[in-house]
């Protein structure tokens, strides 16, 4: 793919937001921040792709259309900011060098770009960080630093370097030179489709969403613009609630789950984001799932948490133009495989079933004859002969098999029974 290159195109749009002078005046950052930063990254990223999904738009009543961020070298749109923020420094910052501190797609950003600009890096990363990145950022050339088993402890140890070293700090969201490179993927997305009424935005700290609700709204300051949080880590919700967040827990958005959100972008949701919602795990899953079927394309959890908001919440988006950002793709290889299995269990394509029956020969043959038969695939079968509640001269068989779907399932079922072994599923 050639790198970004904005083109004639887009001035139009640009000098529309400039004319729209908002409320964004009195904000961290304004359009012109983000327009600015437009210049700096012309050439040196990706111009993702962003494309109409009919297959998701039918799913979700909506007219979809997905921004491809994990098209980006290091497969998140962390690079955007990240890139805004390196090339401004001075030159003596740039010769002692930089420290950051992130759970992965920041880290990647910093650490590529930072090689690319010649600035030496070190990157603090929580210990719970995904093998995966802890790798490639090492691969991009940054020193990395495990340290502490949350984002606020690896902080607090990037702090300690920043000050023993004398390195400048690169914060992952709270920064307006951060925000406004996270927003120029709006202006992307409004050049090419300006006819959008609502973009979705997943939030951890609120970089990403900060930036692009400044350039959304001066395209045009009725858009909608929903930001999406973790149940685990809805930290911008409570802000907004009023409430202190009470965060934590494993969950699959890694990348969103984050304790609590900055003070600079609370500041911009606050004035210019039009509703932030809160998806659970299993709507994660399933967009993954979705992004992986419909669309052949790998999500990590943060980046298909827009596309788990259509999930959760239908109403708020029916009928609507709506652009998705698919913002990052760095989800590990075992977690994927796991995601995939567990979306098999819940569309009782993959099933557990029980067997009780005497134990002679052939039994499991005759069990195993009906179940191909019927067209399923046993995946693997567990024979045991001492349970106490079955007969001394009884056995019973798990047998974990593959169907189609959850009514080739009950068709496999009530052949087992036409049969005579009756099976029970757990």
């Amino acid at each position: 793919m050639e790198a970004s290159n904005f083109g004639a195109s887009a001035l139009g749009v640009r000098a529309d937001c400039l004319k729209m002078k908002t409320m964004t005046d009195k904000l961290p950052i304004s359009i012109e921040d983000v327009t600015e930063a437009a210049k700096v990254l012309d050439g040196q990223i990706e111009r993702t792709p962003m494309r109409h999904s009919k297959t998701l738009s039918k799913i979700t009543g909506a007219l979809v259309l997905v921004k491809f961020e994990i098209l980006h070298f290091s497969a998140a749109f962390k690079e955007r900011g990240a890139l805004n923020k390196l090339a401004r420094l001075t030159d003596d910052q740039k010769t002692a060098g930089i420290v950051a501190a992130s759970a992965g797609n920041h880290a990647q950003g910093v650490a590529y770009h930072g090689r690319r600009l010649g600035i030496p890096t070190t990157i603090v990363m929580p210990v719970t960080t995904p093998f995966n990145k802890v790798e490639h950022t090492r691969a991009f050339g940054a020193r990395v630093v495990l340290e502490g088993n949350t984002f606020a402890e690896a902080t607090a140890h990037a702090q300690r370097l920043r000050q023993r070293e004398g390195l400048s700090w690169l914060h992952p969201f709270d920064d307006p030179e951060i925000m406004a490179g996270q927003g120029t993927v709006a202006l992307e997305m409004l050049e090419e489709q300006p006819e959008l009424d609502t973009l979705i935005v997943p939030i951890g700290g609120g970089g990403l969403i900060s930036g692009v609700a400044t350039a959304a709204k001066a395209h045009n300051r009725f858009i909608r613009v929903v930001g999406v949080e973790a149940a685990m880590y809805a930290g911008m919700r409570a802000r907004l609630e009023g409430r202190e967040p009470k965060t934590g827990g494993a969950s699959i958005a890694e990348g969103i789950a984050v304790k609590d959100v900055g003070a600079l972008t609370e500041r911009v949701v606050r004035e210019l984001v039009d509703d932030v919602v809160v998806v659970e795990e299993e709507h994660i899953e399933r967009a993954i799932t979705l992004f992986v079927d419909i669309e052949k394309t790998v999500a990590e959890g943060a980046g298909a948490a827009g596309l788990a908001a259509m999930l959760a919440h239908p109403a708020k988006f029916t009928g609507r133009r709506v652009g998705l950002i698919l913002c990052g793709g760095n989800i590990d290889s075992r977690l994927l495989a796991s995601v995939l299995t567990r979306a098999l269990v819940r569309d009782n394509r993959l099933v557990n079933i029980r067997i009780i029956g005497d134990d002679r020969p052939g039994l499991l043959a005759l069990v195993s004859k009906v179940i191909g038969d019927a067209g399923a695939n046993i995946v693997e079968v567990t024979h045991n002969r001492i349970a106490l509640d079955v007969p001394a001269k009884g056995a019973e068989f798990d047998i974990l098999m593959e169907t189609r779907d959850a009514q080739h399932t009950q068709d496999v079922i009530d052949a087992l029974g036409q049969a005579g072994y009756p099976p029970r599923t757990n």
